[in-house]
């Protein structure tokens, strides 16, 4: 993995190549490429590093042509280098190949291409990919393509190009997303990411598993492994390119943070039932009916990284109100069990990019044992959107950092959305369920006010920002905000950080506090804030400092913590959305302040599409 972009049509295909690169660049990535069809050959280049370096090599030495693929390579097998760097070519130099995903049985295909008479230089798992495409050739590339793949065992979503069927672009995807872009004057387009292409075209094709296409100019075609054609929907893209530009901010990161009073409007428009106080989840129309939520006895939420925070909340926010038991599951493990579910089970995937290997495995594990599934996802048309028998789009915008922040928020309030819904179809109260939606509404003005505390937190930044290892301590609803705030702070500011509930720092934790030990403490006045005023005190008997996140009016901090971020007041199983901020922006200045690559932080990928 991790970015692709191909292009076939009228015009000139290494700028718009370039162009569609530095759209995916927000992915993380670790070397570049591509490759175009000039004069009835194959010319590439690639570099080891970052867009700018392949944009200085191509000033002097750019292919000229009309067709060809690109990629931005974050690395799994292999060092980030030249020569493991896409697009990967065969040995005749006839065929270049990108791809995302990984090939499981990479070795065994190695061995056999060798004992074919094939060279192979890189240690990647790709290149046996562009061999076997070389050695199925017969004459035309689909069929080449397609008869290579039945060889394969892994993920792929791929782009290929042949100087011996030179008029097209063949591509194919299995666990690992890619989409057709349908420009004008009969231009087309191949990309991982809708962003690639959104500067030329809203219309685009979502593949499926299983298939593929063929790109030429004035024609596409879309087929399964077998070659016959599959007819698909042509979707529209709604949302602008301005909501991928940075707006003014430094980092796309900031922007996204400033974003959520937005993002959670957007999250719950339209979603309110106001005279039966409970909401409607309407979304992701598929299969699931309210009578199947119904009928539910069990919940397990599966995700991973923050999206398995906010699955944490969730949790606590069923039980509590639905009265309905929850398991909360990384996806990554899930699938490698052998769990008890059953057809009264409901499955909630969790994912902002819609696209997390892990998270659609363990989805489709689910849906073999008879569950139904219920997504939560943020990319309109992404594959668990399109498998979920029912759901939520979060209409947070894209986003961009790697990092997320707003889909966080907006993957809570989704989650207090279904409460909502779930409780009111038992046992709550219409009076409660409306207290509950004015809470929801008001979240977007509180918000907006923990944000004008951006200065504040960024000077407590620069107390910290030199500082190796922080301790984050939560309870109860904020436990998960506690983790949160330590994954951010690891993710982009490289600074060693742990969460923990805050009673279990007597098992172990404590014995790193001294007087280097900055301890963030997420402590609401709720009901276990007295439990969480006692841990505090225990930091500062051993000489921890304390950051304190409270709520407005809770003078009891004063003099014992350090520094203190206050934010509104509203009901408990709302205050992550609210106490997470600051958490979020104390990252992001520190790692701004250590000089860190804060949009693209090393050896991370916005959308983790392979194990």
């Amino acid at each position: 993995m991790c970015g692709i972009v191909g292009y076939v049509g009228p015009k000139q295909a290494t700028p718009l190549l370039l162009e569609g690169l530095r759209r995916l660049e927000y992915r993380g990535y670790d070397s570049a490429g591509l490759s175009v069809l000039q004069d009835g050959q194959i010319v590439t280049r690639k570099v080891a590093g970052k867009i700018n370096a392949l944009a200085d090599l191509l000033e002097t030495d750019c292919p000229l042509g009309t067709i060809g693929i690109a990629h931005t390579r974050w690395a799994t097998h292999g060092a980030p280098t030249v020569r493991n760097a896409h697009p990967h070519v065969d040995c005749t130099g006839h065929f270049a190949l990108v791809h995302n995903g990984i090939i499981e049985n990479a070795g065994v295909l190695r061995r056999k291409l060798e004992q074919l008479g094939h060279t192979l230089g890189t240690e990647t798992d790709t290149e046996v990919l562009v061999h076997l495409v070389e050695e199925a050739f017969t004459g035309n590339l689909e069929e080449a393509v397609a008869d290579a793949l039945t060889e394969v065992e892994g993920t792929y979503g791929i782009a290929v190009i042949s100087s011996r069927d030179p008029g097209k672009i063949v591509a194919a995807r299995l666990g690992s997303p890619l989409l057709l872009g349908l420009g004008s004057d009969g231009e087309y387009f191949v990309a991982s990411d809708a962003s690639a292409v959104l500067t030329h075209t809203r219309q685009v094709v979502y593949l499926d598993d299983g298939e593929l296409a063929v790109l030429a100019p004035h024609r596409y075609v879309t087929l399964d492994l077998e070659t016959r054609p599959v007819s698909k929907a042509i979707s529209h893209i709604e949302w602008d390119l301005d909501t991928i530009e940075r707006g003014g901010f430094p980092h796309f990161m900031l922007k996204e943070i400033f974003e959520q009073p937005e993002s959670l409007r957007n999250a719950m428009r339209g979603r309110f039932l106001d005279e039966e106080g409970t909401a409607k989840l309407g979304g992701l129309e598929r299969t699931l009916s309210e009578e199947d939520l119904a009928s539910v006895e069990r919940v397990i939420i599966t995700a991973c990284g923050t999206s398995w925070h906010a699955g944490l909340i969730g949790e606590y926010m069923i039980e509590e109100f639905a009265r309905i038991p929850v398991e909360v599951e990384y996806a990554s493990e899930f699938r490698y069990r052998n769990p008890v579910i059953d057809e009264r089970s409901l499955m909630i995937a969790i994912s902002q990019s819609g696209e997390t290997a892990d998270t659609l495995a363990a989805l489709r594990e689910g849906k073999r044992h008879g569950a139904k599934v219920f997504g939560i996802v943020n990319v309109v048309g992404s594959t668990i959107a399109r498998e979920a028998h029912g759901g939520i789009y979060l209409h947070a915008g894209p986003e961009i950092g790697v990092a997320s922040t707003k889909a966080f928020t907006s993957q809570v309030v989704a989650l207090a959305l279904f409460t909502l819904f779930m409780a009111r179809r038992r046992h709550m109260s219409v009076l409660q369920g409306r207290e509950i939606a004015a809470a929801l509404r008001q979240l977007p003005g509180q918000v907006a006010e923990v944000l004008k505390r951006h200065e504040e937190i960024r000077r407590i930044a620069e107390r910290y920002k030199d500082h190796a290892n922080a301790l984050y301590l939560g309870r109860g609803y904020n436990f998960p905000v506690a983790l949160e705030g330590a994954l951010k702070l690891k993710e982009i500011a490289y600074v060693h950080a742990e969460g923990y509930p805050a009673a279990e720092m007597k098992h172990g934790p404590i014995a790193l506090i001294d007087e280097s030990m900055p301890v963030v403490v997420v402590a609401p006045h709720d009901s276990v804030y007295p439990k969480i005023a006692s841990n505090i005190e225990e930091v500062k008997a051993r000489g921890g400092r304390v950051i304190a996140v409270t709520t407005e009016g809770n003078g009891e901090l004063e003099g014992v913590a350090d520094h203190i971020i206050t934010v509104r007041r509203t009901l408990e199983m709302l205050t992550p959305v609210l106490t997470v901020i600051p958490l979020q922006l104390l990252a992001y200045h520190i790692a701004v302040l250590r000089a860190c690559n804060v949009d693209q932080p090393r050896n991370l990928a916005k959308s983790v599409t392979v194990e």
